[in-house]
């Protein structure tokens, strides 16, 4: 199956777009990981939404978010994939339809993640490499991982 892949301003979501982001990003990050955090920030309004759908059914997201914002660097964050779609390739094609993204609406050489620790070899299969020590967010174990053109 083909995803349809849709990336938009926060203006150009529109109402039904932003509520099924929302709904999946809290399915996850909230209630899946048991994580009770403010997920709607105000780095939403600034970023890119990258989103792959099968019909109306979103498969895979993630924030892309110019330098300057979380990190120096562009920064792809709020990587979600749908519980129902898991384990079929879709985290990663939208890993790489996101790195092709931010590399071109940034022009960029380099790009910054905030990586669950468990998923540090799905990244480094990806070319990013870690840089920094582990660290706790929201109690589960993290670390920064750059991709650079200089990797």
């Amino acid at each position: 199956m083909q995803l349809n892949w849709k990336c938009n301003s926060f203006n150009e979501l529109g109402v039904a777009e932003l509520y099924a982001i929302l709904q999946l990003r809290n399915e996850v990050f909230v209630v899946e990981q048991n994580c009770v955090y403010q997920d709607a920030d105000s780095k939403d309004a600034l970023s890119y939404h990258l989103s792959g759908w099968d019909g109306n059914n979103l498969v895979a997201y993630c924030r892309i978010l110019p330098p300057g914002i979380s990190y120096a660097e562009a920064s792809i964050g709020r990587v979600v994939s749908s519980p129902a779609y898991r384990n079929t390739g879709y985290g990663r094609e939208l890993m790489k339809e996101a790195i092709i993204r931010t590399q071109a609406q940034f022009d960029c050489n380099a790009i910054k993640i905030s990586a669950q620790l468990y998923l540090q070899k799905f990244y480094e299969q990806l070319g990013f490499i870690q840089v920094s020590e582990t660290y706790l967010e929201d109690n589960i174990p993290h670390i920064e991982m750059l991709l650079s053109n200089k990797n």
